[in-house]
C-alpha cells in the first residue's frame, strides 16, 4: 500500500508525508491572505517536524513546483488559480496526493450561482438568485427579490466586491463595483437573520460559529481586520438545532463532491429556518479563520489540525 494509502494511527509519523511544499500566494484577489494562511501552515508542520517548504506560485509557476519534488502538497492558495479546480487538476497530471477537494468540486464550490443550482437541484435551500450583465433590467431585479438584496462577484471569495443594495438606485453601482472582481456578477435574495458557518474535517462537522457583526455586514474589514467583529462559541443554538444545521452542510459538502475539508456559510431567518450561501473548499487559515476557532472549541490545536488536513491527502 502506498504512504498516499496509509491511515493516520498512533502518534504522528512527520516522516511518513516525505516532502511537503505548502502552495500560497499566486495572483488571485486574495493573494495577501493566502500568504497569511501559507505562512502558519507551514509554521505549523515545521513546528510538527515534517519536512515542509513554502512554494508562492506567482514566483515560478508550475515548472518551479515541479522542480521541487514534492510528495505532497498543502493547497493555502485563496480564490481563483488555487481554489477552483486549476492547481488541482495541475497536481493530478503530476501525480501528486494534496489537500482538499478535488478538480470538480473546487470548481464547483468557486462558482457561486452553479452551486446555488446544484443545491437546488438536490432540494438544499438557498436564497434565490439571478445573474446580472451591464444590460439588466435593475427594476425587474428588484421586483423579484426584493429589498434589500446582496450583490456579489461569482468566482471571489473573502467577500471581495459584496454590497448589500437597499435602494433601486443603488443597484447598478453595486454592479459596477462587484464587476471590478469578476465578469460574472449575481444577486441574491437577502435573508434578514443570524450569520453561522460550519467547519468539515473529513467525516466530522465541527462546532458551528455565530458570526456578529456592528453594523450586520460581514466584509473584508469585518473578516481579516476588525477586532469588533465577535464569533460565538458555542454559537447559541440549541442541541437539536446544531445538529440539524451541521447535517444540512455536511449534506452541502458532498452535493458538490467536498472532501478533506472545507467551510460552509449558513444565514438563519426570523422563522428559524437555515440558508445555504456558499462553500469554501479552501476556508482561511489566519488568526481571524473560522475553521482554526471551530477547531480550537472542539479541542483541537492549530498544528494538530493542520496535520489532520494534511492527512486527507493521504486519503484523497
Amino acid at each position: 500500500m502506498s504512504v498516499r494509502h496509509q491511515a493516520r494511527t498512533g502518534a504522528p509519523c512527520p516522516g511518513r508525508y516525505g516532502r511537503v511544499i505548502v502552495l500560497y500566494g499566486g495572483n488571485s484577489a486574495e493573494r495577501e491572505v493566502s500568504l497569511v494562511s501559507g505562512a502558519a501552515v507551514l509554521a505549523a508542520l515545521q513546528r510538527g517536524g515534517v519536512d515542509a517548504r513554502g512554494y508562492d506560485l506567482a514566483a515560478g509557476g508550475l515548472s518551479g513546483l515541479e522542480a521541487l519534488a514534492p510528495d505532497r502538497v498543502f493547497i493555502a492558495l485563496h480564490g481563483r488559480g488555487g481554489e477552483d479546480g486549476t492547481v488541482q487538476g495541475a497536481l493530478e497530471l503530476l501525480g501528486v496526493p494534496y489537500t482538499g477537494s478535488g478538480v470538480l468540486a473546487s470548481a464547483l464550490g468557486m462558482d457561486k450561482q452553479r452551486t446555488k443550482q446544484l443545491w437546488r437541484a438536490v432540494g438544499l435551500p438557498t436564497p434565490e438568485s439571478i445573474t446580472l450583465g451591464p444590460d439588466s433590467d435593475w427594476d425587474a431585479v428588484v421586483t423579484q427579490l426584493g429589498l434589500p438584496l446582496i450583490v456579489k462577484p461569482v468566482h471571489e471569495g473573502s467577500t471581495l466586491g459584496i454590497s448589500i443594495v437597499h435602494d433601486r438606485q443603488a443597484l447598478e453601482a453595486a454592479f459596477g463595483e462587484a464587476a471590478r472582481f469578476d465578469a460574472a456578477v449575481m444577486a441574491e435574495r437577502y435573508i434578514q437573520g443570524d450569520e453561522y458557518t460550519v467547519s468539515l474535517l473529513g467525516d466530522r462537522t465541527l462546532p458551528a460559529i455565530r458570526v456578529e457583526v456592528p453594523g450586520g455586514f460581514y466584509d473584508y474589514q469585518a473578516k481579516y481586520h476588525s477586532d469588533a467583529t465577535r464569533y460565538h462559541l458555542p454559537c447559541g443554538l440549541n442541541e437539536a438545532d446544531e445538529r440539524t444545521l451541521g447535517a444540512l452542510c455536511r449534506d452541502a459538502f458532498r452535493a458538490i463532491g467536498g472532501r478533506g475539508w472545507g467551510r460552509v456559510d449558513v444565514m438563519r431567518d426570523a422563522r428559524g429556518r437555515f440558508w445555504l450561501l456558499e462553500v469554501n473548499t479552501v476556508p482561511g487559515m489566519t488568526d481571524h479563520s473560522l475553521v482554526p476557532q471551530s477547531a480550537a472549541h472542539a479541542g483541537i490545536d492549530f498544528d494538530d489540525l493542520v496535520l489532520r488536513i494534511l492527512d486527507t491527502a493521504l486519503e484523497s
